[in-house]
């Protein structure tokens, strides 16, 4: 297995940093808004799509953190492309609080409140599982 992923043969002296970040959250952002298509059927009193993205956003954050913990396996470029890129473009915290402030305000508190909880404690557990999922499989 590669000591380190390298997107290309250009180094972070050649090509701008925000670039990365730039096509990161591109991708992260399409990738948001055909997962919402998908899921716009489920949307029963819970926004699922932005559920969802928070989710998995914070396994795939959780996954980069596992990668780069003792050794480098992530080069910067990677590390800048998908942490702050795609996790940034895909995950969808304003989302989140619009969401659960228009529950709010139509009376909806149970389910604001389950909402909530259901979100922080999904991507805890997401991001945990990143992590120990790269320390089990791909540290051994």
């Amino acid at each position: 297995m590669p000591r380190c992923l390298k997107f290309g043969a250009m180094s972070m002296r050649t090509v701008p940093p925000y670039i990365y970040v730039g096509a990161g959250g591109f991708l992260g952002a399409m990738l948001r808004y055909a997962m919402t298509l998908m899921l716009q059927g489920l949307h029963i009193n819970i926004p699922y799509g932005t559920l969802v993205a928070n989710t998995a956003g914070c396994l795939l954050i959780g996954v980069v953190v596992g990668l780069s913990e003792d050794i480098p396996f992530l080069s910067a470029e990677a590390r800048l492309f998908l942490a702050t890129g795609v996790c940034g473009g895909f995950t969808t915290l304003s989302s989140l609080i619009y969401e659960l402030l228009q529950m709010v305000r139509v009376g909806h508190y149970l389910i604001a409140s389950l909402y909530f909880f259901l979100t922080f404690s999904g991507a805890a557990i997401a991001f945990m599982a990143g992590v120990g999922v790269v320390r089990v499989f791909i540290r051994g």
